[in-house]
């Protein structure tokens, strides 16, 4: 089994570095959170006092951060952990943030003689928790290939969708129809409630029938719908619309870069630019229905 450092312990990478201990795998973690921490040293994990102190001894590294931001200021540098790291390391990425950044790392990870993978994931905090997840993969075969048996520890479907960047790139065509998919689903239902329909039954309708999607069979975004999403608790503890915020300024970033056309992208994104600002960012993305209909 390898010994994993796992860097960033939020809602998706605390449940993933969880499920790589109940697989047998040795892992030390760091999250700035010290409950996040508690979480994973609870199930097994190493907490450690700091990301160099977690790859101590690592021949994998896993992130799940914030941004690309965060993702550069972890391993780039004179003070990053590529500096630090042992040659022939493997290191996966999970955050979401711009190709662009997910290939500069990847060179410098290649110049320093490391082994680099930005694996996002699609599935959620369900899926995470489930050890369900979707990963979509940027890189080496070969590189994917060692990863393989610590990525089915945590996910369900791999996939690899070309060299370092790609996974970012499919990453965000997926998210950028997910928030898409979500804001109409939410217009759609309260079209129907203010004209006296049931939310449970109009969900049901619609994922029988020609509208069916992911968000009205498995996260529906009405309060009392279904049991186990956010929406059933408040929209706590899910991906929050910061986040869905800033993968759609990603899409809409890269239709810019490559002249492609992305108007319901760029509307899903100013949807969601004006549900943060009113105070909705650290909801799921679900809450987006509070755009379209008052909730009691």
């Amino acid at each position: 089994m390898e010994n994993i450092a796992f860097i960033g312990l939020g809602n998706m990478g605390g449940p993933m570095a969880v499920n790589l201990l109940n697989k047998g795998f040795k892992v030390s973690a760091f999250d700035l959170s010290a409950e996040a921490l508690a979480k994973v040293a609870a199930a097994g994990g190493r907490a450690a006092s700091s990301a160099a102190d977690a790859i101590d001894g690592a021949s994998v590294v896993i992130s799940m951060l914030p941004a690309g931001k965060h993702v550069q200021g972890l391993y780039l540098g004179d003070d990053g952990l590529f500096a630090k790291l042992p040659k022939g390391t493997l290191i996966i990425d999970c955050s979401t943030i711009d190709a662009g950044a997910a290939r500069k790392v990847a060179e410098a990870a290649q110049a320093q003689g490391l082994a680099m993978l930005d694996a996002p994931v699609s599935g959620g905090t369900a899926g995470a928790a489930a050890g369900t997840l979707t990963f979509i993969v940027g890189g080496e075969a070969g590189d994917l290939a060692r990863a393989r048996p610590v990525l089915e520890a945590m996910g369900k479907n791999i996939f690899h969708a070309g060299g370092p960047g790609a996974g970012q790139t499919a990453k965000i065509c997926n998210n950028m129809l997910l928030g898409i998919l979500m804001a109409g689903t939410a217009e759609a239902l309260a079209l129907g409630v203010k004209n006296g329909l049931d939310p449970k039954v109009l969900s049901e309708i619609i994922s029988k029938s020609s509208g069916r999607n992911w968000a009205t069979e498995l996260y529906n975004p009405w309060p009392g719908v279904m049991e186990n999403v956010p929406a059933s608790r408040n929209y706590a503890g899910g991906f929050m619309s910061e986040l869905m915020l800033k993968d759609l300024g990603l899409a809409e970033e890269t239709a810019l870069q490559s002249h492609a056309s992305n108007p319901l992208g760029a509307l899903a994104r100013n949807l969601y630019e004006e549900h943060v600002q009113q105070g909705n960012g650290k909801l799921d993305f679900s809450s987006i229905v509070k755009h379209f209909h008052t909730l009691n």
